[in-house]
């Protein structure tokens, strides 16, 4: 079985095609290991380094941004081989929120729970973000024909209020 970081590079691979088809302008590298370049540091605010006091411990698998005339959207995305728990969505939020980051992906080679579906017709804040100009989204990334099979709530790249 392979471990989880041997995934990175194909996700992140997967989440660049995908971006291409809306912008040109973004970057993505993978933080798992604690490291953030200085390409990524650079976009982030003075008044905001304190948040990497709180990323040394456990950063997101694969940070970056999108790069718009006067500032930077960032993307959070953790993985996990397994089934997504609730834990891990709390764990994805918190990279959303402390980014803040307009898209915050939790992907994982199971499919996504019914049980976390429910759950989040019933606590609309479990996925909830800041509005139609953000997105966090739950993906099953099927490793068997390499493709992305489902995204909960939606497609963020489908939607257009994000890409405007």
């Amino acid at each position: 079985m392979k471990k989880e970081r041997e995934y990175y590079p194909v996700i992140k691979t997967k989440l660049e095609d995908l971006l291409k088809t809306k912008t040109t302008n973004f970057h993505l590298e993978i933080t798992a290991d604690r490291q953030f370049s200085n390409k990524l540091k650079a976009q982030i605010r003075a008044d905001r380094d304190i948040i990497f006091q709180f990323l040394k411990e456990a950063p997101p698998d694969i940070t970056g941004f999108i790069k718009s005339e006067y500032s930077a959207d960032f993307i959070v995305v953790e993985f996990k081989r397994e089934r997504m728990r609730l834990e891990d969505i709390y764990q994805t939020r918190k990279y959303k929120e402390l980014f803040p980051a307009k898209l915050a992906f939790l992907v994982s080679l199971r499919p996504i729970p019914e049980e976390i579906k429910r759950l989040h017709k019933v606590t609309y804040p479990l996925l909830a973000t800041g509005g139609s100009y953000e997105a966090f989204t739950l993906v099953y990334f099927n490793e068997e024909n390499g493709e992305i099979e489902e995204w909960y709530p939606e497609n963020p790249f489908e939607k257009n209020t994000l890409w405007k």
